[in-house]
Parts: structure tokens; sequence; C-alpha cells
């Protein structure tokens, strides 16, 4: 009897439930394929029919988190009226709520990236496409109503956020705070500073050297005891007393140079070298006449 589509999503979800439990009481390496599908009530070689691995049970419950987070959010009264930052954030949050009940699994995931990051990437996500077209649209809607200036990385900004996921929830999983206030400071925080540099174009501006700088170095940063709270806290606060648009209209031709910055102490200046004196030129020589050319003897 051949199963339906809604039987196969079924005992999908199933295998996933179940592996998430297993791995979360016995941990990932004390954990079976053959415990999995015994526990899911299939048999042993069907639970090959819907993943090859058990690393590909994890990528599918990271799949399954994100798809129902952003239908969550999609859903959300209201939703279209929200501003951008509203947006984002509430696609984080829901994000994280959808990985509360299953947090001590969660953590075994990242550690389970962290051991072996070729395994857990050598598939892409689904979800990581809706969440990047998802982010477009949150764009080209701030962009279409005046919030933000143009945006010429919309496409690139949703792997740009995908990275920003993933080290939120580094951050969340340390957190120890009352309610996780320290998490949703982070985001509150991070967010404020994306929207005000997208305000003032100061995104596309940067782009080339700060997108490489923050796919690389975001999860780093908002390990516990970097300090990112205050960095993020004073780069709020600077931007949001910046004035809106370009800071400096392009110079004239033949313009004065704009002052030095206040903020870099100036240089000393060079001790002179010592002079020396200017060598004597060579007395010029009267250059001697030409001889005449010898005449050759007659044979």
């Amino acid at each position: 009897m051949k199963t339906t589509r809604q039987q196969q999503d079924a005992t999908r979800r199933q295998i996933v439930a179940s592996a998430v439990d297993l791995m979360t009481r016995q941990g990932f390496d004390g954990t079976t394929m053959k415990d999995i599908a015994r526990a899911a009530g299939i048999g042993d070689a069907t639970i090959y029919k819907y993943f090859p691995t058990k690393d590909r049970i994890v990528l599918g419950y990271l799949d399954d988190v994100a798809h129902q987070a952003l239908a969550e959010t999609l859903q959300t009264p209201g939703f279209a009226g929200y501003l951008l930052q509203e947006k984002l954030q509430r696609l984080t949050d829901a994000v994280l709520e959808r990985l509360l009940a299953d947090r001590e699994f969660v953590a075994q995931v990242r550690s389970l990236a962290r051991r072996s990051p070729l395994s857990m990437l050598a598939e892409p996500l689904a979800a990581r496409q809706s969440l990047r077209e998802a982010v477009a649209s949150f764009l080209e809607a701030a962009e279409a109503s005046g919030e933000i200036e143009p945006c010429d990385f919309k496409g690139m900004a949703g792997g740009l956020y995908t990275d920003y996921l993933a080290g939120v929830v580094a951050y969340w999983l340390a957190d120890t705070s009352d309610e996780f206030a320290d998490t949703t400071q982070l985001v509150d925080l991070s967010l404020g500073v994306l929207v005000q540099a997208l305000r003032g174009g100061l995104v596309n501006r940067v782009l080339e050297l700060g997108g490489f700088v923050l796919r690389s170095q975001m999860a780093r940063m908002v390990q516990h005891g970097s300090g990112v709270m205050g960095m993020l806290q004073l780069a709020k606060q600077a931007m949001a007393s910046a004035p809106p648009g370009p800071a400096h209209p392009p110079a004239a031709a033949g313009a004065a140079a704009p002052p030095p910055s206040p903020s870099r102490s100036p240089r000393r200046p060079r001790k002179p070298r010592a002079t020396t004196a200017a060598p004597t030129p060579a007395p010029t020589q009267t250059p001697a006449p030409p001889t005449a050319p010898r005449r050759r003897k007659a044979a």
C-alpha cells in the first residue's frame, strides 16, 4: 500500500521527535539509527528512506524549526504594518521560542557543529533560502515606505541574518539571566544598530569591508565577556544622534582638504635630519679640438 504525502510527513516528524528525545537523554553518540527507528515505531530499514544519517535528522530538526518560526511570524496579526526592526525581532523571537523546549538538545547540536562542521554543512538547509527571501521582502517593504535608504544587498542580507541568528542562539545557550533578559537586550541593541545604519545608508558604504567581517566574526563577538553589549549600546546611540544622509558632501575640485579627525592624536614632528654640505661641482673642462683623420698610405 502506497503511503500518502501526509503520512510521509507525519512519519518524518515522528522520526525527528524520537531522535530529539533519545539524543537529549542518551547523547548524540549514544543514540543509534536503530534506536530512533524503534522509538518512532517504524522498521530498521524504513528510517533510511527518510534520513540517511543521524546528522541529517539533526538538520531536519533545524529545518522544521526555521520553517515553523517563519510561518508563525508571517501569521502575526498586523505584521504587514510592523517596522523593519519589529519584523526582524519578531522572527528572531519566534526561532528562540521554538528552540526553548529543546534547549538541552540544541546545546548538543551546537557542540556537534563545532566538532564536525563539515558534516553539518554538507547539505544546505531548505529553510535558509526561505529566511533569505523573507528578510529580503522585509527590506523591500521598508525601502518602499521610505523607512530606510535604498539597499543594494537585499539578497545577501538573508544570508547574513542566518549567520546572525546562529550567533544569537549561541549567546542564548550560555545566557543565565532571568528569563534570558540579556539575550533580549542583545537582540534589541544589535537589530537597532542595523536599522539605524540602513536608515542613513551607512551599510551600503561599508558593505565590502563589513560584510566579510560580520560573517566571519559574529559568532565570536556574541560570546560572554566580550563587551559586545556596551559596544552595541554606544553604536546605537551614536547612530541615533547622527544626522541622516551622507556625512560629507563630495568635495569640489580644488577645494581644501578637510581637517584631520580629532579622535586621532597628531603625529609627532620628525626630527630634522642633519644637513650635509652640497658637493662642490667638478670644474668643467674645455673639450679638446677634434683631431684630423689620418691619411692612408698608398699601396
